[in-house]
């Protein structure tokens, strides 16, 4: 039996919560989607993912802070950032950190969509 893979979705855009959301529902992944930051980190804490996609910027708790949290609580976690105000520096620091993949917005969410395929298709051949 393959075991479902939970996706944890934060972007304080709703816009982009819910085609990210209904995106990968298509594939069989269970989507939790949150617009305010601080509430994603609150689940985090509660209830288990395997991968998180999170915007960068963001009121509050920004998307660094989310991948220290779940980093340093996860390491298996694979995280995604995306980010309408990223630098290439910005972009270096992140994957040096550990981050999984960076998107700069406006991105096309089938590309975002293959990324996240090839992370749950890393952590299969894990588990």
């Amino acid at each position: 039996m393959v075991k479902k893979i939970h996706i944890m979705v934060i972007d304080d855009e709703n816009i982009v919560v819910t085609r990210l959301k209904a995106s990968l529902e298509k594939y069989g992944y269970v989507v939790k989607v949150f617009t305010h930051s601080e509430q994603a980190l609150q689940e985090l804490s509660r209830h288990h993912f395997d991968m998180i996609v999170t915007d960068l910027k963001m009121p509050g708790v920004d998307g660094m802070e989310i991948f220290r949290y779940a980093h340093t609580h996860f390491p298996e976690i694979k995280i995604i950032i995306i980010s309408g105000f990223a630098t290439v520096e910005t972009a270096k620091e992140a994957f040096k950190k550990g981050v999984y993949d960076f998107f700069v917005k406006p991105f096309r969410i089938s590309q975002l969509r293959d990324i996240v395929n090839k992370a749950v298709e890393e952590l299969q051949n894990k588990g």
